[in-house]
């Protein structure tokens, strides 16, 4: 499948039925942000590697598409783990609904419609937590560095992600998005789930229209008992005082993000139960994370959807050639980054925009600093990944 074919689909999936606001601060300093390069790994593989994940340890993760394959390597690109779970046998995750995820220096987390599943390095079965839910089917988009996350509250390891939950509904009914919750809070000794994240009051997504997946699809990060969340394609970030038992709303950040699209809803009616629509080119915050004592929301502004109605005529009539010149100048005019805010005083101090040898698509981040993958040359054949350890400066 190319490139603009996996933007362009609707990936049509069949599942089982499947505090008052309070404005940040607007003083900002305007810094000037750089990402230095520290180091860099190369994975040395014939095959479509996407990063997953990482962590403070020694180890990086990636999951190779082609094979279906956890990689597992130093952080200077070696291999030192690889494992695959296919077949029907109890250990498999079945369909991965996200990125695998790094615990610790020696644990590895799939989670797949066969329920949450816990491995050693070696792909060792530990452990499987059931899902709340049935699951038939389900779909989600891959992004470098993008998955759910390992996070400690009152001492103790958790796993917070996306929640999959249908809640007895679909996105063409008022009771989904009455009843929506982002996020899911896993106690990794338990199995115990507690969802988080409703869409709060004056959310986009409570205007009476239907949205698909990726319109509002979770960013999030945790930062001591404070719970950073957005919605996908609303320019907002609700901050939260966050606990195993509770999130509450303390204050909403409304951001500026030039040339960030605007997605509009459409008519419930022509919504279904059953099916799960994503759209890989919709405009999104799509991930959150603190470093440093900064929050860096990653941003994707989203293609113009004028342009690429363009786009879709030309595919339509079958001239691909011409689709896929005019997606990538579309593309290239798209201009991703990260928004830098104090994390202490909510103060905005900048922002970052991404250099053009680098995946826009996401970051994976260990704690101090950001990997990210550097785009493969199109005049060179390229067997290897580079991915880069980069350090936020500001200028």
């Amino acid at each position: 499948m190319t490139k603009l074919q996996y933007l362009l689909c609707l990936f049509l999936l069949f599942i089982l039925l499947a505090c008052s606001e309070k404005r940040a601060k607007t003083e900002s300093t305007n810094l000037q942000f750089d990402l230095e390069r520290i180091d860099s790994l190369d994975l040395d593989i014939l095959g479509a590697p996407l990063l997953a994940s990482t962590n403070e340890s020694k180890h990086v993760v990636f999951y190779d598409f082609p094979s279906q394959e956890i990689l597992i390597t130093d952080k200077g690109g070696k291999i030192q783990h690889r494992f695959s779970k296919q077949g029907d046998t109890p250990d498999t995750y079945g369909f991965m609904m996200e990125l695998p995820i790094l615990w610790g220096e020696d644990r590895i987390i799939i989670i797949g419609l066969n329920g949450i599943f816990i491995y050693d390095l070696n792909g060792i079965f530990i452990k499987k937590i059931e899902h709340v839910e049935s699951m038939n089917g389900g779909g989600f988009m891959a992004f470098s560095g993008k998955t759910a996350k390992i996070i400690t509250l009152e001492g103790k390891d958790y796993l917070l992600m996306k929640s999959l939950r249908s809640r007895d509904s679909f996105n063409g009914e008022q009771k989904f998005y009455d009843t929506y919750k982002a996020l899911d809070l896993v106690d990794l000794e338990t199995g115990k789930m507690k969802d988080f994240g409703p869409f709060e009051a004056g959310s986009k997504f409570l205007d009476g229209k239907g949205y698909i997946e990726s319109d509002y699809a979770p960013a999030y990060a945790v930062s001591g008992n404070m719970l950073y969340l957005a919605h996908g394609a609303d320019p907002k970030v609700y901050i939260y005082d966050f606990s195993t038992e509770e999130a509450k709303l303390d204050t909403t950040l409304q951001l500026t993000i030039t040339g960030f699209q605007v997605v509009e809803g459409a008519d419930r009616k022509e919504f279904s139960a059953g099916t799960i629509t994503i759209n890989g080119g919709t405009p999104a915050i799509r991930n959150i994370d603190t470093i440093d004592g900064k929050i860096l929301i990653h941003f994707y502004p989203g293609l113009d959807s004028e342009k690429m109605e363009e786009v879709e005529v030309l595919w339509t009539a079958g001239k691909e050639e011409e689709g896929e010149a005019l997606y990538e100048k579309i593309e290239n005019e798209v201009k991703s980054g990260i928004l830098i805010y104090d994390e202490k005083t909510l103060e905005y101090l900048g922002e970052l925009i991404f250099r053009e040898n680098i995946n826009k698509d996401g970051f994976a981040s260990d704690g101090e600093f950001i990997w990210m993958e550097k785009i493969k040359s199109n005049e060179v054949e390229e067997d290897f990944l580079r991915v880069y350890k980069m350090k936020l400066t500001a200028k």
